[in-house]
């Protein structure tokens, strides 16, 4: 019988097999004449798209490892590890343990992420110190440390109300110092990647309140967090710019708006039924971060509506199941991962979505498991392979082959992220 761990993973390999195709087809070059060095007319010729072209590139290394990863966390004893915290039996009421698992935590993640700014393993692009080289793999494989904090944050904050239990409901005890801990982090990642940073926030402070946190505790900090936020765009011109493109992209299209205004062409020219695989425009030279940020747009010029709509209907299929493992798991850390680890990729789909229809400002916020990068991939279907690894041995496992459990029935989003006492 199928069950959500089943469906999550068939929507990994779906949506990075889409990935992978569409990575290639908007890195297709076209047939030209080569560049001012060359002899004058020399013709180029493009390599054509080929089953053995796609097999051999760098997007299919990267699907690969990622499923191998996923396949290996979900068999990962996940349980034994975290899936006792917060019982009756463990020590949740052991405050300076709480305290010193999330400061060693958010060193940790510190320290990762000050990795960008080291000479020699940091590496620049478009202006940005979010990359770092791998060490002894070469110059052309990198890493996002982002992305590293960003899933294991989630972790960390499941892990700390899962253990502080009932005492998240004080402000001091529970939800003072996981909102130092979040704000730590996030805080330096919003120094170079405000969008990570605000959707790190974002998913730990509902893990917070689904934990026990009350929500006027919050209420209290919403003035400080946008005033936060504020700062942040004015601090940095770029950012500002984004803004007040996004409301007028028209006013400069060749220029600020760019960006946003290629996207559209890209939507439109699809024209419903798509141009097909390989045909599109805007991805030979037209759209910036095509293969990237905006592989969306490609998605919709090359595929049309029914690719578009495929893409979507994934997603929702996945958080659908995701949420379907956060409503039947008993354990608090556990539940609380699952919560949070879809509530992550949701997100991060729907802002990505926003920005390249342009119903939101232009955000260097990639497309789950689509977008090209490796390390994106490979982090995003680890942690889908702990939902999986939690579906799997799942206290109501027993029941299934009975019948017993309701496999991949949805309740409210409410009932999915309450937490055991």
């Amino acid at each position: 019988m199928i069950r959500a761990g089943h469906v999550i993973a068939l929507c990994v390999l779906a949506l990075l097999t889409i990935g992978v195709v569409m990575v290639n087809s908007a890195g297709l070059g076209v047939t030209g004449v080569a560049g001012p060095l060359a002899p004058i007319g020399t013709p180029v010729q493009a390599a054509p798209m080929t089953l053995k072209s796609v097999l051999f590139t760098s997007a299919t290394a990267h699907m690969l490892v990622a499923m191998v990863m996923m396949g290996l966390v979900a068999f990962f004893p996940i349980r034994r590890l975290v899936g006792g915290a917060g019982s009756l039996m463990s020590d949740q009421y052991d405050t300076m343990k709480a305290w010193t698992g999330l400061a060693i935590g958010v060193v940790l993640s510190l320290a990762v992420l000050s990795l960008v700014y080291m000479p020699g393993i940091g590496q620049a692009k478009n202006g940005s110190n979010r990359w770092i080289n791998i060490p002894g793999l070469g110059d052309g494989l990198s890493a996002q440390p982002s992305e590293i904090a960003k899933w294991g944050m989630l972790l960390l904050i499941a892990w700390y109300c899962a253990v502080r239990g009932p005492q998240m409901k004080s402000f001091f005890k529970g939800l003072a110092p996981a909102l130092v801990a979040i704000g730590a982090v996030a805080g330096f990642i919003v120094i170079e990647d405000l969008g990570t940073g605000l959707l790190i926030t974002t998913a730990c402070c509902v893990l917070l309140l689904a934990g026990g946190a009350r929500i006027w505790h919050f209420l209290m900090f919403v003035p400080l967090g946008i005033a936060g936020v504020v700062f942040a765009v004015i601090k940095s011109p770029y950012r500002l710019t984004r803004i007040t493109t996004f409301l007028d992209p028209y006013k400069d299209p060749e220029g600020t708006g760019y960006h946003q205004v290629q996207s559209l062409i890209a939507i439109a020219n699809g024209q419903g039924a798509g141009r097909g695989l390989g045909f599109g425009l805007q991805s030979k030279g037209y759209l910036p971060e095509d293969r990237t940020d905006f592989l969306f747009a490609i998605i919709c010029e090359e595929l049309g509506i029914p690719g578009a709509a495929a893409v979507i209907f994934l997603f929702v299929l996945l958080i659908w199941a995701g949420l379907s493992v956060v409503k039947h798991e008993r354990s608090p850390a556990l539940k609380l991962f699952a919560l949070g680890a879809t509530i992550t990729i949701g997100v991060q789909a729907v802002i990505n979505l926003a920005v390249v229809t342009v119903v939101a400002p232009t955000k260097g916020i990639a497309l789950p498991l689509i977008s090209a990068g490796g390390t994106g991939w490979i982090l995003t279907a680890m942690s889908l392979g702990i939902l999986i690894a939690i579906d799997r041995t799942s206290d109501d496992a027993e029941a299934v082959g009975s019948g017993e459990m309701p496999l991949l029935k949805m309740g409210s989003l409410a009932e999915a992220g309450s937490v055991a006492a």
